[in-house]
């Protein structure tokens, strides 16, 4: 059965995901074409190490809704924003241990990308 409440919550959760990930691939595009490969990779990784997490974070505050599923609805948000922090912090030991990376282009994009939600509500005004 589909839940009808979440889903206005879902669509904006959708068309935020879409507009992170296309400003992470066109400055992607921009820092290649300026700065070359190994700065765009980095920028890239910074980009989506914040945008996987915040999709997984969507996915779990929107399961539920309605009075009757209160206690799932504060249970799936607080169990989503601690999957977000810890694939977060998980990502983020991985790619600096695994990966070479510029540290500068690297944060600046996840910087970006953690500072979209805020920019988004004047951009998809529904």
């Amino acid at each position: 059965m589909k839940n009808t409440l979440t889903a206005v919550g879902r669509k904006y959760a959708r068309q935020q995901s879409a507009f992170m990930v296309a400003v992470v691939l066109l400055v992607t595009l921009v820092i290649y074409f300026v700065w070359g490969w190994s700065i765009a990779k980095s920028a890239l990784l910074g980009g989506f190490i914040a945008i996987i997490p915040n999709m997984l974070f969507a996915y779990k505050a929107f399961k539920y809704a309605g009075a009757q599923a209160s206690e799932k609805v504060i249970d799936s948000f607080f169990s989503g924003v601690k999957l977000k922090m810890a694939l977060t912090a998980l990502l983020l030991a991985l790619s600096f241990k695994f990966l070479v990376l510029v540290p500068l282009p690297f944060f600046s994009m996840f910087s970006l990308v953690l500072m979209l939600p805020a920019v988004t509500p004047y951009i998809f005004k529904n």
